[in-house]
């Protein structure tokens, strides 16, 4: 199970370069490792990887597979974000994620900081997280079919920040999120179990949160182990909670990607 397929280098917003997160994995003993830089998107430039870098980033990833090829098997991957536009054949694998969504014509962003979800909570919905939420997790629904995704990324991280925001799983919270889980469950893509913002100390647990791992699972969904690695240190960061959580929640085995494909391994 030593494999990572959520990995940000320098050319997004990950700390590292490429090489270095190889060395990083070959020493943590991982058999695979994807990257995953974010793809481009016009209403936000500052995180992700800009068209001019995209071949400069497919192509040094392409020479770290000759180099340590028989070493570790390396994939060249995109997190494409719903609204992006950018193509996704060339690379080998593609996590649909949804960052952003539309309120009244503006971008409301769930991943960047506690306090900007809390004021578009209070300004936009006037105090009402659920509603919030609800225009999240509807978005989320298509998320599949939009960005052509092998991955689901991420599924509520609308609640990145709700420990600190003082919001809790309600019933119409869980409500929305399982109407979004029935939507993305007959495209048969394993949804992440993600780890990154534990690692960045805004969550005690991955996501999706225990609730809505157990929706998946009762759905017939299955899950990937994911750190969404933006510094080399947190590669492999809390992997083993996150399977721990998996098989508690009901999940037999987790997808990997060998030789180039999804497979499922046993937890």
């Amino acid at each position: 199970m030593k494999c990572n397929f959520h990995t940000h280098s320098y050319f997004c917003d990950g700390n590292d370069s490429p090489e270095e997160l190889v060395k990083a994995a070959l020493n943590k003993g991982f058999f695979a490792l994807g990257f995953s830089s974010h793809s481009y998107t016009e209403m936000d430039k500052s995180f992700a990887l800009s068209p001019e870098n995209a071949k400069k980033y497919r192509d040094e990833i392409a020479a770290l597979k000759e180099e340590y090829k028989g070493k570790i098997e390396l994939y060249c991957g995109i997190e494409q974000d719903y609204f992006s536009e950018e193509p996704t054949d060339c690379y080998d694998f593609v996590i649909g994620s949804v960052h952003y969504f539309l309120k009244n014509g503006e971008y409301v962003c769930v991943d960047n900081t506690a306090e900007i979800v809390k004021d578009a909570v209070n300004r936009l919905y006037g105090g009402d997280f659920d509603a919030l939420a609800e225009d999240y997790f509807a978005l989320v629904a298509k998320v599949a079919e939009k960005t052509n995704a092998d991955i689901i990324g991420h599924f509520d991280l609308v609640s990145k920040f709700s420990e600190k925001n003082g919001y809790g799983e309600s019933k119409r919270f869980l409500a929305a999120a399982q109407k979004a889980v029935k939507s993305l469950i007959p495209y048969g893509l394993p949804f992440e179990i993600n780890t990154g913002a534990m690692a960045r100390g805004v969550r005690s647990v991955p996501y999706p949160s225990p609730e809505i791992l157990k929706m998946i699972k009762k759905h017939g969904g299955e899950i990937m182990l994911s750190s969404d690695c933006h510094d080399k240190n947190h590669l492999d960061f809390a992997l083993l909670g996150a399977a721990d959580l998996a098989r508690k929640t009901g999940f037999t085995r987790t997808a990997v990607i060998k030789n180039g494909k999804i497979e499922y391994i046993a937890l």
